[in-house]
């Protein structure tokens, strides 16, 4: 999973990112105008579900899910008509979803982008220069369409269906509503992939809050969007502490779940994903899979050979497992469930997949 962050100057984005991910990247400092600086660094997700299944298999090695953070650099409000430059369109469309840095904290020696400290407003600005980088998207895809259409060469009625799904799209942008409102079939959403739409993209709002605010204080950031609140400047500190030095900080912070922490549990919710795992002797490992997928995506998630050799998947849930003492008494006593290629994967299974080619 890769989620890009994103915030107006002064917002505390990169303050963000080193509290996520325990980097020293300097804060403080702007890309300059029509640069898109690009920072990424990769963290365990947290799991304990994942370290139980580790003392039933006892393995050389336990391998945690990854969550990737890009701190992206160079958003503004004043993009224009042209709307966003190429460069940063194309960092953030590479993203799975997209942490978007809201400043609640006052500083008078830090001035807000826009004045006055408003959260709300700061959001709506960010999404908004979203949206109207995907209304020139879609508009300048239409017009393609549209000679190509008149032209030929494509089957027509192809064409027609991309035009119909697209002006759909427009249709929606000029409402204000992002594409991730959208009601898409499978098919629909095919047809919008790989063209830049940065509000398909979900998104999760980190409010970067002072060290004597909670969120509660805020009001609603944006309607039907997840916020979370995070004091970014402490939070940044402690991650960079040693283990045992930052747990006693966030004992005497009365900080029950580190922010990095949240923060991965918030996204996995927004992006509608969960875990499995599996495990040998060798190595017990957590994988992220969509909620809803099936045991050959779990399969396709592993090795792309598995997928393509697909007899059955042994499944069992983690807890089950543990009470039963591992895969081999599981197997033994008729309690691992086998199941077809079209079977969904819960949350939590531990899935030991057959395959031969």
């Amino acid at each position: 999973m890769r989620l890009g962050i994103i915030g107006l100057e002064a917002s505390g984005k990169t303050t963000v990112f080193n509290a996520l991910t325990g980097a020293q990247l300097e804060t403080g400092t702007m890309a300059g105008r029509g640069r898109v600086d690009v920072h990424e660094a990769s963290v365990d997700v947290p799991d304990a579900r994942l370290e139980a299944v580790s003392e039933v298999f006892k393995p050389k090695k336990t391998t945690y899910a990854k969550v990737t953070y890009a701190d992206i650099g160079g958003m503004s409000v004043d993009a224009g008509s042209d709307g966003l430059p190429g460069p940063l369109v194309n960092q953030i469309e590479q993203m799975d979803g997209l942490l978007l840095v809201v400043r609640a904290f006052q500083d008078p020696s830090i001035p807000s982008a826009l004045g006055d400290v408003d959260p709300a407003r700061d959001a709506a600005a960010l999404d908004g220069e979203l949206l109207l980088s995907d209304m020139i998207t879609v508009e300048r895809r239409l017009d393609k369409l549209q000679e190509e259409r008149q032209k030929g060469g494509r089957d027509k009625a192809q064409v027609e269906r991309e035009q119909a799904i697209f002006q759909r799209a427009m249709e929606h942008l000029n409402q204000e509503q992002p594409l991730r409102r959208m009601k898409l079939s499978t098919e629909d959403l095919a047809a919008l992939t790989g063209f830049g739409l940065l509000t398909l993209i979900p998104i999760l709002i980190v409010v970067n809050l002072g060290e004597d605010q909670s969120l509660s204080t805020t009001g609603e950031i944006m309607a039907g969007v997840s916020a979370l609140g995070l004091q970014g400047k402490l939070e940044m500190e402690i991650a960079q502490l040693p283990v045992d030095e930052a747990a006693e900080f966030l004992e005497e912070y009365g900080i029950e779940v580190p922010g990095r922490e949240r923060v991965i549990r918030f996204s996995y919710d927004a992006l509608g994903l969960h875990s499995f795992f599996t495990g040998n002797e060798d190595e017990v490992r957590a994988w992220t899979l969509p909620r809803g997928g099936s045991c050959l995506d779990a399969a396709a998630t592993v090795h792309s050979d598995m997928a393509r050799g697909f007899i059955r998947a042994e499944v069992i849930n983690w807890e089950a497992l543990i009470s039963l003492g591992g895969l081999s008494e599981a197997r033994a006593q008729g309690k691992l469930r086998l199941e077809g290629k079209d079977s969904v994967v819960s949350d939590g299974d531990v899935i030991y997949i057959r395959f031969n080619v």
